[in-house]
């Protein structure tokens, strides 16, 4: 099995126990009701986010400048972007997934855990317009949450830039997708300088077709005489 067929493998397991998780709390809870798993510290708590992390939408962002957005056109910029992301994410992976580190498998984690969230953002809206008022159109979805860590919420003062006046908990509501996608994103940072050792990068040696500074089997340098 060649690697990437292995790390885009665990992306869709990703994505399967994502959208799982998520179906099965659409069909099972109402809206905002809870269910306490560790007292009232970890809780099952149904949400959908309308916007992207925290709850922030570009709407929100709009405004900061002074303009205005109406939520719904907010939506599908969201959408279109969030695609685009991800589809530049496989890319990624797929450059990668040679790399004798553990690179490959944190970025598999970002994209399986993207492409969760963006299948809610996409689909939701028509798979469900029938459960959840949507208005049955593609790109006008919201992300379902469910896992909640009760350390705070309340009102972020309006005087904090893009976030001020947001109801927002000290540990967002958040999915297995944002779970994954964080995972990945903090692992890559905390061990960069180990997971991007020029010692530990078997992709150029043994990958051609992987390494950027290779044509066609011939080192660049060579090509370009």
């Amino acid at each position: 099995m060649k690697p990437y067929i292995k790390y885009f493998l665990i992306s869709f397991s990703i994505i399967l126990l994502d959208q799982s998780v998520k179906i099965l709390v659409k069909f099972n809870l109402d809206y905002n009701e809870e269910i306490p798993l560790i007292g009232n510290l970890f809780k099952i708590h149904f949400i959908e986010n309308p916007g992207a992390a925290f709850g922030v939408t570009v709407s929100n962002l709009v405004s900061v400048f002074g303009k205005e957005l109406n939520d719904v056109t907010g939506k599908l910029i969201l959408s279109v972007f969030s695609i685009l992301a991800v589809s530049a994410i496989g890319y990624i992976l797929y450059r990668v997934s040679f790399f004798k580190t553990k690179l490959p498998l944190f970025v598999a984690m970002i994209f399986g855990g993207a492409i969760g969230n963006i299948i809610d953002r996409v689909f939701y809206g028509v798979w469900f317009a029938s459960r959840n008022n949507y208005d049955g159109s593609l790109f006008h979805g919201r992300v379902v949450d469910m896992f909640y860590l009760d350390f705070w919420e309340g009102f972020i003062p309006q005087n904090i830039p893009f976030l001020g006046g947001t109801y927002m908990s000290l540990w967002p509501i958040f999915n297995i997708a944002d779970a994954a996608i964080s995972i990945g994103i903090v692992s890559i940072l905390i061990f960069q300088n180990k997971l991007l050792a020029p010692e530990h990068l078997g992709a150029a040696q043994e990958n051609p077709e992987h390494n950027p500074a290779v044509i066609g089997n011939i080192p660049a340098s060579e090509a370009a005489e």
